[in-house]
């Protein structure tokens, strides 16, 4: 029997757990979680990557404002297109910030920014089962108004009986999912 070469899909987590000033202090920007994603992203990135997607939350986003950003691409550059897009939504922001007179100051400012927050999920996916495309590109998000209610989800893992799950949530749950995908079903 010979070994074979795989590939998994990537997984990263990162847990801020010191207050955004301390970093924004430390390392002269509230982005320290964001770039040392990237970085953990990078390390797995190789060319058989299918697509590529991160996360943010924010855990002390105040009322009102939002708390869960996601970011999703496909193909072998996705990882670049990811965070284009997201430094585009930032700076974005940060113009519309300063140009409605937002009263935060140009310290406080960088912590109301999108992708700006306490936990970040990467995942990297290496297709390990026939289906493919931005429906199957992790994180899933899961959201509800309750603020506790939602899920963020990322994951290397393939579940057998996922048609046996789907038929049980629609016929002895009355659910309607909007996808089979196993992480879909998860999530509900």
């Amino acid at each position: 029997m010979s070994d074979q070469i795989k590939h998994e899909c990537g997984v990263v987590l990162i847990r801020l757990l010191k207050p955004l000033s301390y970093y924004k202090e430390k390392y002269g920007s509230a982005m320290y979680g964001l770039s040392k994603l990237y970085l953990l992203m990078e390390k797995q990135h190789n060319r058989g990557q299918e697509g590529a997607g991160l996360a943010c939350v924010s855990i002390n986003a105040p009322a009102g404002q939002e708390y869960i950003f996601r970011q999703r691409a496909l193909g072998n550059t996705a990882i670049a297109e990811c965070y284009d897009n997201v430094y585009t939504e930032i700076e974005r922001a940060r113009k519309d910030f300063l140009a409605n007179d937002s009263g935060c100051s140009d310290n406080d400012l960088e912590f109301r920014l999108p992708y700006i927050g306490e936990v970040y999920i990467g995942h990297l996916r290496y297709s390990t089962t026939g289906r493919s495309g931005m429906s199957y590109v992790h994180p899933f998000l899961r959201r509800n108004n309750w603020r506790n209610r939602n899920l963020c989800l990322a994951g290397n893992f393939n579940i057998t009986n996922e048609k046996e799950l789907f038929e049980t949530m629609v016929q002895g749950q009355g659910q309607h999912p909007r996808s089979d995908a196993d992480t879909f079903l998860i999530l509900e």
